[in-house]
C-alpha cells in the first residue's frame, strides 16, 4: 500500500516516455467533446464525456482561451479528476465496500505526496493569497520539518527528486519513501489534524480513499490497506501535459519541496500556452490514461 501514489505515477510517467504508445494505445472518447461558441471571448465551454473502467463521465468546463498559465488548467482536471472518482467510490459501495475515510483521519497524511509541476505552481498561488499570519504559520512548519529531514538525510534526496532529469527506478524511490513515512511528519497544510487548504490540495490527496477499516491507516507498512480503485491520477496527467509543453522528462515534487521548487522555477511559471491547446492536451493524456486503465483491468473501452 505504501507504494501508492509515488510508485503507480512514477512508473506510469516513465513507461509513457519511453514507450511513447501513441500508436499502441486507442485514444477513445475523441468524438465525444463539443465546443459551444456562445461564451465570451475570453472563455470556451467544452462540454466532455468520458468513458472510464467504472462508467461514463459527462461534464461541462468553461475554460479560459487565449494565452493563459499552465495552472489554468489545474481546476478542470481536478474536476474531472473527482467526477471519475465518483464513479469508482460509488462501484466499490454497490459491492458493499464502503469508504472509511472521515474529517479528522489524517493518517495519510504523513505519506510523501507527489505534486506535478502545474500543481506546485497552483499550490504557490494559493498560499501567495492567503493572510501573511496564515503564509507564515505554514512557512514555519516546512522550515521545521526541513530541518527534520535535513538531520535523517533525506532533505537532499528529495530535492534532487524534484530536479532530476532521468526517470527514478523503483528500487532508488522505494526507501526514501519509506524512510519518511518512517518519520511520520505531518504535511506542513495540516492543522489540529485537518487540511488547512483542503479546496487546493493536491491531486494525490484527493485519489486516496480506502475501504480497510480507518485504523489499518496507522500503519499502512504492516496493514493491508485496501485503497479504491483509481482510474485517472491526475498528478500522472498534469506531469505528462507539463513535460509535452516544456519538451522535458516528467517531473513529480515531493510536497515537503513544492513551495520552494515552484518559487525556484517561477520564471516557468510565468510563461503562457494557448488556452484551447491546453485543454486538448489535457484530454489527450486523460484518454491515453484511461486507455492504459482499461488494458489492466482486463476491459474493453465502450465503442
Amino acid at each position: 500500500m505504501l507504494g501508492t501514489p509515488w510508485h503507480v505515477i512514477m512508473r506510469f510517467l516513465t513507461e509513457e516516455r519511453n514507450d511513447r504508445p501513441e500508436q499502441s494505445l486507442q485514444l477513445t472518447n475523441k468524438s465525444s467533446v463539443f465546443y459551444h461558441a456562445a461564451m465570451s471571448s475570453s472563455t470556451e465551454r467544452f462540454e466532455v464525456a468520458l468513458n472510464t473502467p467504472a462508467g461514463r463521465v459527462t461534464a461541462v468546463l468553461d475554460v479560459a482561451i487565449g494565452f493563459v498559465p499552465v495552472t489554468s488548467i489545474v481546476p478542470v482536471a481536478r474536476r474531472l479528476g473527482e467526477d471519475m472518482l465518483k464513479l469508482e467510490e460509488a462501484r466499490v459501495r454497490e459491492q458493499g465496500e464502503p469508504v472509511s475515510c472521515q474529517m479528522g483521519c489524517a493518517a495519510c497524511c504523513r505519506m510523501l505526496v507527489p505534486l506535478s509541476p502545474p500543481e506546485a505552481f497552483a499550490l504557490r498561488d494559493y498560499v501567495a493569497g492567503l493572510p501573511a499570519e496564515r503564509q507564515d504559520r505554514i512557512r514555519s512548519r516546512i522550515d521545521e520539518i526541513d530541518q527534520r529531514l535535513i538531520s535523517h538525510g533525506l532533505a537532499s534526496s528529495l530535492r534532487e527528486i524534484a530536479e532530476t532529469v532521468e526517470a527514478i527506478p523503483d528500487e532508488e524511490l522505494d526507501p526514501v519513501n519509506r524512510a519518511y513515512y518512517a518519520l511520520r511528519l505531518p504535511c506542513p497544510f495540516l492543522e489540529n489534524e485537518i487540511c488547512s487548504i483542503y479546496e487546493a490540495r493536491p491531486a494525490a490527496c484527493r485519489e486516496l480513499l480506502v475501504t480497510s477499516p480507518a485504523s489499518f491507516c496507522d500503519d499502512m507498512v504492516n496493514n493491508q490497506v485496501v485503497p479504491v480503485p483509481v482510474g485517472v491520477r491526475i498528478g500522472t496527467v498534469l506531469g505528462l501535459l507539463w513535460s509535452t509543453i516544456k519538451s522535458e522528462p516528467p517531473r513529480l515534487i515531493p510536497l515537503p519541496m513544492a513551495l520552494e521548487w515552484a518559487e525556484r522555477h517561477a520564471h516557468e511559471a510565468s510563461q503562457r500556452w494557448s488556452g484551447a491547446e491546453l485543454i486538448d492536451l489535457l484530454l489527450d493524456k486523460i484518454w491515453r490514461v484511461l486507455s492504459h486503465e482499461f488494458q489492466v483491468r482486463g476491459q474493453t473501452p465502450p465503442s
